[in-house]
């Protein structure tokens, strides 16, 4: 039985329905599998078994009893350490916040609960879900099960190494910059981004516990195994109508904008082969796939980071924000530092941004997105890259310090990692991260299907109706004896 980890959240479910297993017997074989590798990747960094066996043991009296249950009844589930659960306080790698003690459950966490989902565990983030690197003091690094020296990405590390390993089905996580795509990249699975505002970000750390305003950019949404599982878990996060539940599409009759090539952002020549190798096999299978530039990538790039800093910009120490408006003050900070909006000038710039240049970025975000919508009425969905680079090795020095380095051996700014998300994140468009298979390096590729504001439908769909034709999860191989 233990084969049935390997299943999505939708067939483990249907085994669940047919009485083939019970939810207590599928949580103690979850758990079993997170015992049985945590010392090798740290994906679920804390856990509440025992409230979890209570739940499921109810789960199976009700289903014996032919009582009523909820869409994700009996399942399975672990969630991002930055989402509160009842007996899991939200860490997001800092001890004071994880000993908060009694909380309730995030908004998101109370729908899935509500629809009878078993929820043990939390997974590992940076501190304060703030990089593309899954590690903190308080429970360590959470290694990528395709390679363990390098990174899962991040936040949504610990979840996205999670699925792969077939700990869990289901994830929830989240993303302001990257942090539900960076990871799904990287390890090779599926997950969400919806639209901005679609799913309650209540109960999510940062910003403070016990903020009720919606912070701009972020989103809370689902990561799986299947596109399918993602329609599944955001027709129960989502405040909206149920309109992830469209049918999919045939792959023939999609209309695809590519877009690989923009000046601005660098793009490893791995990655590049591989996406454009993606897109060649939905155009061999009907698909009509035309290169677009959407956007000019710099301006772009130009409004997010002030908009992202200044929204982060809250979340970090008052000291660090003075030393910050120093250096905005000092001459030479672009000598110093580099210049671009990748460089460490530009995100100090965006730290320190005054409420009238937070308005000026607001504008361009408006005028980027009008001049997107257009597109939406030639194609579907828009297929971009994820990610500059495929999982890169772990490195926990300053961020300063840190780069990237392509498979040409080119480095590149680490902050490059914000570049190819930045259009749908800073127009608060959904995203859909679909596994597109595996660099010459051997390491998952990801891309994401970008759709119009509240067309979540519409990239979930085209998600499906790709990987049933070409394929979607591949698990990583086991490790070496």
């Amino acid at each position: 039985m233990a084969d049935i980890l390997s299943l999505d959240a939708t067939a483990q479910l249907q085994a669940l329905e047919a009485k083939r297993i019970s939810a207590a017997e599928l949580l103690d074989l979850a758990v079993a599998r997170w015992r049985g590798q945590h010392a090798r990747i740290n994906a679920v960094v804390a856990t509440d078994i025992d409230r979890a066996r209570i739940q499921a043991r109810a789960i199976d009296e009700t289903r014996a009893k032919g009582g009523t249950l909820g869409a994700l009844a009996g399942l399975p589930m672990t969630v991002k350490d930055t989402l509160d659960a009842e007996g899991l306080a939200a860490s997001s790698g800092l001890e004071p916040l994880r000993r908060r003690g009694s909380v309730r459950d995030a908004a998101a966490v109370a729908r899935a609960r509500q629809e009878g989902a078993v929820i043990w565990g939390k997974t590992n983030v940076p501190v304060m879900a703030a990089d593309w690197q899954s590690y903190n003091a308080l429970y360590g690094t959470t290694n990528n099960p395709w390679d363990v020296e390098r990174t899962t990405g991040g936040s949504s590390g610990g979840a996205a190494a999670a699925l792969a390993t077939g700990v869990t089905a289901l994830e929830i996580g989240s993303d302001i910059g990257g942090s539900l795509r960076v990871p799904a990249s990287f390890c090779g699975v599926f997950s969400h981004k919806p639209t901005w505002g679609l799913v309650s970000q209540r109960g999510h750390i940062p910003p403070a516990p016990g903020t009720l305003s919606e912070r701009d950019l972020n989103v809370v949404g689902p990561m799986a195994r299947s596109a399918r599982d993602l329609r599944l878990l955001l027709s129960v996060l989502e405040e909206g109508p149920l309109a992830a539940r469209a049918p999919a599409p045939a792959v023939k009759t999609l209309r695809i904008g590519l877009w690989l090539d923009e000046p601005s952002f660098p793009l490893d020549p791995q990655v590049r082969e591989a996406v454009q190798g993606f897109a060649q096999h939905l155009g061999q299978r009907g698909a009509t796939v035309e290169p677009v530039r959407p956007v000019d990538g710099a301006v772009v790039m130009d409004a997010y980071r002030v908009l992202l800093a200044s929204a982060l910009a809250a979340d970090l120490p008052p000291a660090m924000i003075r030393s910050m408006r120093r250096l905005r003050g000092a001459a030479g900070l672009a000598r110093r530092f580099g210049a671009g909006p990748t460089s460490w000038a530009a995100q100090v710039l965006g730290y320190t941004a005054s409420h009238a240049e937070w308005l000026a970025a607001d504008e361009a975000r408006a005028r980027i997105a009008a001049q997107v919508k257009p597109l939406f009425e030639r194609f579907d969905v828009i297929l971009a890259p994820i990610a500059p680079v495929v999982a890169f090795p772990h490195d926990h020095r300053p961020f300063n310090r840190r780069t990237l380095v392509q498979s040409d051996g080119q480095r590149i700014p680490y902050p490059s990692m914000l570049n190819w998300i930045s259009l749908a994140t800073a127009c608060g468009l959904p995203a859909t991260a679909v596994p597109a298979g595996l660099s010459t390096s051997g390491l998952p590729v990801g891309v994401q299907l970008i759709g119009p504001r509240g067309g979540d439908a519409r990239t979930l769909a085209a998600a499906q109706a790709i990987e049933a034709e070409i394929g979607g999860f591949l698990a990583p191989p086991p490790p070496a004896a």
